[in-house]
């Protein structure tokens, strides 16, 4: 145990994901056809089909294009270096490289996220500050806060007539109420003495807010961004598919419709590494604004 404890991180992941590639190969390693047992009749009717393709000795192997089952890491690597190759080629009006579906992706989440981020914390202080207030509201949020944002998109669809605005109030929803109850929890929760300091010092309310109310209740307030953040970024994949905007979660419903798994799974690697970067992002700005008591 304490050889595990004082090990190098970086060895032990790259061991996992060695094993874990070398696992998904050989899972995915599909035998040569054998065209033993099987009549004329079924060998042109599987050639028919596509199933199976002669070779140049006259015989029969497995059609490379129509592969069934999950292909393996090989197959999506090859995948990912021919979209990576045409990360900034627009073909089509829908048919972008991969740097402007994440682009466009990125941007739907900072629009949704921000406006959410702000609004939220906004009202959740105004909630936190006035007790009756907060009793009285609380109630209704908690009964909009379980539910799906995705729920949302019909009602915001019929409302604003745009995909591309739906999918950024898609984000918002997903964002505001995690946001909301934290930040009306943090400055309710607010210890009394640092506003005892505040109206001694005779504060005016916007320094008493930019300098008693954001910094003690900022640790609060940054959780509940944390859980926005996560349940934003998980939320505008799904609108872009369902919406048929251009971005990430587009090209995961095009690879799928044109049975392309290989570039399934791309795309669904594209939406961990873009989470990841963002995430990490997050993380370093959130410890910027936060502090130890």
């Amino acid at each position: 145990m304490k050889t595990i404890g004082n090990g190098n991180p970086w060895l032990i992941r790259g061991f996992i994901l060695l094993v874990f590639l070398g696992g998904w190969h050989l899972l995915t390693l599909r035998s040569s056809f054998e065209a033993k047992g099987k009549t004329d009749e079924q060998l042109q009717m599987m050639e028919f089909n596509g199933d199976i393709v002669r070779t140049g000795e006259g015989g029969y192997a497995w059609n490379p294009e129509k592969m069934k089952g999950v292909p393996g890491p090989l197959a999506v690597m090859e995948k990912a270096r021919t979209e990576l190759g045409e990360a900034f080629v627009i073909k089509g009006t829908n048919d972008h490289g991969i740097a402007y579906l994440v682009l466009y992706t990125v941007s739907r989440f900072a629009a949704g996220f921000l406006a959410a981020s702000v609004v939220a914390i906004l009202i959740g202080i105004l909630l936190g500050l006035n007790r009756v207030l907060f009793r009285a509201v609380n109630p209704f949020i908690q009964i909009l806060k379980p539910i799906s944002p995705l729920a949302w998109m019909p009602l915001l669809l019929y409302t604003v007539k745009d995909p591309k605005w739906t999918a950024i109030l898609v984000v918002f929803m997903a964002a505001v109420w995690p946001t909301l109850a934290t930040t009306a929890f943090g400055v309710s929760s607010l210890k009394k003495e640092y506003l005892h300091v505040a109206a001694i010092l005779q504060l005016s309310w916007f320094k008493r807010l930019c300098r008693v109310i954001l910094p003690g209740a900022a640790p609060t307030i940054v959780n509940g961004l944390r859980i926005s953040f996560g349940s934003a970024l998980v939320a505008v994949v799904p609108a872009e598919m369902l919406l048929g905007e251009l971005g990430v979660g587009y090209l995961s419903w095009i690879e799928w419709n044109n049975l392309d798994i290989a570039g399934v799974i791309f795309a669904i690697l594209v939406v961990g590494v873009v989470g990841v970067i963002l995430d990490s992002g997050f993380n370093k700005l959130a410890g910027l604004v936060t502090y130890q008591e």
